[in-house]
């Protein structure tokens, strides 16, 4: 009995001794992602151009997902979606300035200095900057879009546009954004094409792009037919990855629940698809 007793600790160490350690996740908040010599001299980018890390503690060359929330670009909050937790991936949660404050373009360079915060500082924690990707909801899928599709922001800050490794917007405007209208005066209903859309740049060498909306019916005034007109565009001038899910019988905020393992799932596809 002893010597079963014995045999049976032996294992059990055996056993605990070569399982893989649990990998654990630390947030680090309200990291300015602006040059203190810009954030200190405006205190609405002081306190509003501030971002949180989410990633895997003691992994190396991880993926790296920017999020950028939603709220129509006149509200809203950086979070860290629960369904990108524990995960194996470091998220960015972004806060960017909003309207009435600023007008555009300050979204769109806001969401251009985060994502170039990202590029230049993620392997300091430990993750990859070749595997970058950025995703929003709403507003937030607007930015992911217009920061991807239109290198001219990115490149302010020294970084090509094409090294993020992938888009997935959910829900965004590929016209140009509702609020970005109306400092126009022009009404919520009438589309428009100009600088400020995602459409207005389309390009046949950017990263892929996977597109996700609620389902049409549900939808936010046409927000599935704008996606789909986006994705048959890039298809008409060469890209080659370009995706477009409707997500049958979730509205514009319902939808964003199922996006996430869509969006995990791209991620897996094109990580894997860039193994040599």
């Amino acid at each position: 009995m002893i010597k079963k007793t014995i045999l049976l600790f032996i294992v059990a160490g055996i056993s605990l001794f070569n399982a893989k350690e649990v990998t654990t996740y630390k947030t680090k908040e309200n990291i300015r992602y602006y040059a203190e010599s810009i954030s200190d001299s405006d205190d609405y980018i002081k306190e509003r151009c501030v971002l949180d890390l989410y990633y895997p503690e003691k992994e190396k060359d991880y993926e790296t997902v920017v999020w950028f929330h939603g709220g129509g670009l006149t509200g809203g909050n950086k979070f860290i979606p629960e369904s990108l937790k524990e995960k194996g991936v470091a998220v960015v949660a972004v806060n960017y300035r909003l309207n009435p404050k600023v007008r555009a373009p300050a979204y769109i360079e806001d969401a251009a200095a985060a994502v170039a915060w990202v590029f230049k500082n993620i392997e300091s924690y430990g993750g990859d900057p070749s595997k970058i990707f950025v995703s929003g909801h709403s507003a937030g899928g607007y930015l992911t879009s217009m920061v991807g599709l239109d290198k001219s922001w990115l490149k302010k800050h020294d970084i090509d546009a094409n090294s993020i490794a992938g888009l997935i917007p959910f829900s965004g405007h590929t016209i140009t954004h509702l609020t970005v209208r109306k400092e126009q005066n022009i009404p919520e209903k009438q589309p428009l094409i100009d600088e400020y859309a995602p459409l207005f740049h389309i390009r046949s060498d950017a990263p892929p792009l996977m597109l996700i909306t609620g389902d049409r019916e549900l939808e936010m005034l046409g927000r599935y037919e704008e996606n789909a007109y986006l994705m048959r565009m890039m298809k008409v001038v060469g890209h080659k990855e370009t995706t477009l899910y409707e997500l049958d019988g979730f509205d514009h905020v319902g939808m964003a629940y199922p996006a996430f393992p869509l969006l995990l799932k791209e991620v897996k596809r094109i990580l894997e698809k860039q193994k040599p």
